[in-house]
């Protein structure tokens, strides 16, 4: 027969919203999660380094069906506050590029610093603890557990959703937010795998391995950062990034080393060195592998005595105006993050609370607010989970 315990607050998920949500909401708070360590997705985000928050973070880094329902957390809880914390706990940091802070040593020192800060709170973490049932029977929430293979049950006044979303299952994602949230009432907009290298059938084999800054566009957004060819297809923060706002079937644009001019390059070139090959020519500005596809891909052969200006220009459309559709993603087993989640309609945006369930609050990665590459989903984690604490912690007292 299970034991049972009254606890005041829990909150299921000891990621970075679910701990700092528990930081917040204070004495008396229970953070559970079912595995074996707590915030494995802190841990591996930043090459383990933790890219913890960006300088330039705000709502229009953020993509929900309802734009502005960030604002309120975002605005409250802002990125120097993060970085106060950091600073306090005297964890060293830096600055790597586009406003991304990253620890110098290991993102082992976020976790700390928030389990620290946890206890400092009076709040409990239970690890190895599985949700078997949630339930409310008209005055509070009631759980059944299983703890350290034991059952337990219990009740409590006010239950948060910091469970995450799906991607990365191989640490334990699962979409246990989305199904207690569609047992309250509350509406789930599609979820899709983001932040997501991009297939196109292993067509890029070929050049498998190389590095190129480049500028992707999709469906009227753009971003300029690393492009990264893979076996199955394209990788690197600028294709992460606009996987974002990619469906099925929607082709993207990629322009090739758009902080130069390379057709005017070439004519430079020309006039200097008739007699040199045209891909080795572009071979001095893109890797000699690229150099040989695109030249190939634009029909073009010989030296670059033998090229007029308009085939010059045929060129340079291939190297900044390349369309392609992807024929898929890698899915959430490469996901950095979820795209949709429970519905914001649902939820009140100063508190994280549900409208249709009083003391039941959904933070994080489960709700539909999903921020770019470069430490912004971080800064929701923080703010949402701050938000909710808060609100928590008001109403005991």
């Amino acid at each position: 027969m299970s034991r049972s315990l009254h606890i005041p607050t829990v909150v299921i998920g000891a990621g970075a919203a679910g701990l700092m949500c528990g930081v917040h909401a204070g004495q008396g708070t229970v953070i559970l999660d079912h595995a074996k360590t707590p915030g494995e997705k802190i841990r591996i985000s930043g090459g383990g380094r933790c890219n913890f928050i960006n300088l330039h973070s705000g709502p229009h880094a953020f993509l929900s069906q309802n734009p502005h329902f960030a604002k309120s957390a975002l605005s409250r809880y802002s990125q120097w506050d993060f970085i106060d914390l950091v600073d306090q706990h005297k964890i060293a940091w830096h600055e790597k590029t586009l406003g991304q802070l990253f620890c110098d040593e290991s993102s082992q020192q976020i976790i700390d610093m928030l389990l620290d800060e946890a206890a400092r709170a009076e709040a409990s973490v239970w690890l190895n603890t599985h949700v078997k049932d949630i339930s409310h029977d008209g005055s509070c929430f009631q759980l059944e557990l299983a703890r350290g293979g034991k059952p337990l049950s219990l009740s409590t006044d006010a239950l948060v959703i910091a469970s995450g979303g799906k991607s990365i299952p191989k640490i334990g994602a699962t979409d246990f937010g989305y199904r207690i949230a569609r047992q309250f009432g509350h509406k789930i907009v599609e979820t899709r795998p983001a932040l997501v290298p991009l297939t196109f059938g292993g067509s890029f084999a070929e050049l498998s391995g190389l590095s190129v800054p480049a500028r992707i566009s999709c469906n009227g957004t753009a971003f300029e950062e690393g492009l990264l060819f893979t076996h199955r297809g394209l990788s690197g923060p600028s294709i992460l990034q606009v996987s974002s706002y990619w469906r099925d079937g929607d082709p993207i644009t990629v322009h090739l080393m758009p902080g130069m001019d390379l057709v005017e390059a070439l004519q430079s070139e020309r006039s200097r060195s008739g007699r040199k090959d045209l891909a080795t020519a572009l071979g001095a500005y893109v890797p000699k592998r690229l150099a040989a596809d695109r030249t190939t891909a634009a029909g073009l052969t010989g030296n670059l005595a033998d090229q007029s200006d308009a085939k010059l220009r045929i060129l340079g459309d291939a190297l900044t105006n390349w369309h392609l559709t992807p024929t898929g993603s890698e899915g959430y087993r490469k996901a950095e993050v979820t795209l949709g989640g429970v519905d914001t309609d649902g939820l009140q945006a100063k508190t994280m609370e549900s409208r249709s369930q009083s003391g039941l609050y959904f933070i994080g990665e489960v709700v539909d607010v999903t921020g770019w590459l470069g430490g912004y989903n971080f800064h929701w984690a923080w703010a949402s989970g701050v938000a909710a604490g808060q609100a928590i912690r008001a109403k005991k007292s």
